[in-house]
């Protein structure tokens, strides 16, 4: 049996790329991190006094909740493209959670919204880790020289 090179041995032209969709997902992922950091900021802002950081707040959570749907969209692609489902299951795990929180914090619940937001922005970053750690190519079909 012939031993198969692997992907750092293979010749520069056949190591795995990541696909366009994939790269769709890595700038969603990376604008919905930023939106998700942005939060406990301008949350911070409105708790050391300044009022205007309470409208901030309710901005970025609508600029968040956006961009977590952009995201479901860019995980389709990629487990369409790519055929690789846990990007879906972890966008739609992290919009849910943000649906949650975003209602808490409407309801005054900051007993939910405050760990809850701690949590999210962890599973932001997590995420965040996850696409940009190794390439997500497209996968083919077995048989096809396409």
């Amino acid at each position: 049996m012939e031993r198969q090179p692997t992907v750092a041995e293979s010749p520069p032209d056949a190591r795995p790329r990541t696909a366009v969709s994939g790269w769709v997902l890595r700038a969603v992922v990376t604008a919905h991190l930023i939106a998700g950091f942005a939060q406990p900021v301008f949350a911070g802002v409105y708790l050391s006094g300044d009022f205007d950081g309470l409208s901030w707040h309710v901005i970025g959570a609508d600029v968040t909740s956006y961009l977590g749907t952009a995201q479901i969209a860019a995980a389709v692609a990629v487990w369409i493209r790519v055929r690789r489902a846990w990007p879906f299951a972890a966008s739609l795990a992290l919009n849910v959670g943000e649906g949650v929180q975003y209602f808490a914090g409407l309801d005054g619940a900051l007993w939910l919204h405050l760990p809850l937001g701690v949590a999210v922005v962890a599973g932001l970053a997590g995420m965040f880790a996850a696409v940009w750690a190794r390439p997500l190519p497209r996968r083919r079909k077995a048989g096809s020289d396409d």
